[in-house]
């Protein structure tokens, strides 16, 4: 039981690793693309050139955080499969040997997977790293649209603005939306409360 309990800790950090690069992977990609954009502007101008590999790039990078943003709440859920196989363990723990609860925390069924970090809460999707990733993926996907529209329009800003942040807020709302019925189909509790989903 203890070599079982500590693999899954093994795990448990192998899935929070690869969630922390992946993020950081892409968070470096931005950062390195949106300071490309800006040479590029500063270059040429805000003139054809900057139009065309402002566009190439935010797709691009939009299409960076649509895959890492999937990957990482795969590894999200991962991870709290993981934590809920240890919590049973230690339910474990305590049945076999009752005289260990005034040594170990013993806490309440409902209130074991908050001892491991993992908090309840509505807005507890916008706090995973899945949740991040969507935000800025959304501001990037929205940022291409805008630019796209403004292109169209004959560069009128108000419909560049318009349409990205109509774009903006419609794939955060998908990509929050995605990630909630995630959890549920995986036949997980997310870390997302039981009983406020309910109400």
């Amino acid at each position: 039981m203890t070599t079982e309990h500590f693999t899954l800790q093994g795990a448990r950090a192998a899935t929070i690793a690869e969630s922390t690069s992946r993020a950081t992977l892409f968070l470096g990609a931005l950062s390195a693309g949106m300071v490309a954009l800006g040479l590029i502007a500063t270059a040429a101008r805000i003139g054809a050139a900057f139009y065309t590999f402002g566009l190439i790039l935010l797709s691009t990078l939009s299409f960076i955080g649509f895959v890492t943003f999937d990957r990482v709440l795969q590894s999200g859920i991962e991870d709290l499969r993981c934590a809920q196989r240890i919590e049973r363990l230690r339910s474990y723990y305590f049945d076999v040997a009752p005289e260990l609860t005034d040594y170990m925390a013993s806490v309440p069924p409902s209130q074991r997977l908050a001892l491991q970090g993992l908090h309840g809460g509505r807005r507890q999707v916008f706090r995973t790293v899945a949740g991040m990733i969507g935000v800025v993926t959304s501001v990037v996907t929205g940022s291409t649209v805008g630019l796209l529209a403004l292109l169209v329009s004959s560069r009128s800003a108000v419909v560049g603005f318009a349409a990205g942040g109509a774009v903006g807020v419609t794939v955060l709302a998908t990509l929050m939306r995605y990630q909630y019925r995630a959890w549920g189909s995986a036949g997980q509790e997310p870390p997302l409360g039981r009983e406020e989903t309910d109400s």
